[in-house]
């Protein structure tokens, strides 16, 4: 048995040599993306998951591809006493999977540790001041790292599959972040496709992000969290919640936005939900 094993291995080498390693993980998201998806994970799926009802089938047969990828490929490890189960798995899985059903084909690349606590959990944090650094804590729902980690609220996760539509999920925000890091820090300009889109995206997403901080700054009602207005990062992270939860909103108030962040995720969140009406 074991000598076959390391025969198995050694041809799977050999393919990947002769084919090149990307090509071979192309071949390895094929077969992983074809593998049949358990009926009791579609039940977890569909209680956790509000969006996941108003999906097409063959959405949603996208859907299970891509988790079945992210849980191949991406490591899950409980904080503060929590056991992971394939309920916590799934229910993350099938979020960020939301962000990835246009085949970017990357899947989160830098990622590879997702970090759940039971609740909201304490995050240190040191902020320079000249010569001088100021170190604080912060209770977070959620972190991403640019190192490879997510950092995760299982109680916020919770929450949100509740108050779907509310504008704020943490899953969506932190696997956002996640796709932003992906060429480098969080700015709040993720990998587009071509040279030409980024001009397009800049004068968009700047006048966006700023009318935000405008309309924060004097108290004003907003569709996007204010927590946008924290940074151009958090602001990309925020759209991205917003577009997914509060589509008709987003597009109606901000359709410049919508429209871009549609061609990005190369998907029309509105759609969704009116064809499921």
């Amino acid at each position: 048995m074991i000598k076959a094993l390391i025969f198995l291995l050694f041809i799977l080498i050999i393919i990947a040599l002769i084919l090149g390693i990307d090509t071979f993980k192309r071949l390895r998201y094929i077969h992983l993306r074809n593998k049949q998806f358990p009926s009791d994970w579609t039940v977890i799926i569909e209680r956790n998951v509000p969006l996941y009802k108003h999906l097409s089938e063959s959405w949603r047969r996208r859907l299970y591809g891509h988790i079945n990828v992210l849980l191949t490929q991406k490591t899950f490890k409980g904080c503060g006493g929590l056991q992971i189960t394939n309920e916590i798995k799934l229910t993350i899985a099938a979020q960020a999977a939301l962000l990835l059903l246009s085949e970017k084909g990357n899947y989160f690349s830098k990622l590879r540790l997702i970090l759940v606590y039971p609740s909201a959990f304490i995050a240190s944090q040191t902020t320079p001041f000249g010569e001088y650094y100021l170190e604080e804590t912060q209770v977070k729902t959620g972190e991403s790292w640019q190192i490879g980690i997510v950092v995760l609220s299982w109680q916020d996760i919770q929450y949100d599959a509740k108050h779907w539509q509310d504008g704020r999920n943490v899953v969506l925000h932190e696997f956002a972040h996640q796709l932003d890091q992906e060429g480098g820090s969080a700015s709040g300009v993720p990998i587009l496709e071509k040279r030409s889109d980024y001009v397009t995206w800049g004068r968009i997403f700047r006048k966006e992000y700023e009318q935000l901080c405008y309309e924060v700054e004097r108290g004003m009602e907003t569709v996007m969290d204010e927590y946008g207005a924290t940074a151009p990062a958090e602001f990309f992270a925020v759209a991205t919640e917003t577009f997914f939860e509060k589509p008709f909103h987003m597009k109606r108030k901000h359709p410049e936005l919508y429209n871009e962040l549609k061609r990005y995720y190369k998907l029309d969140s509105v759609d969704w939900i009116e064809g499921a009406m």
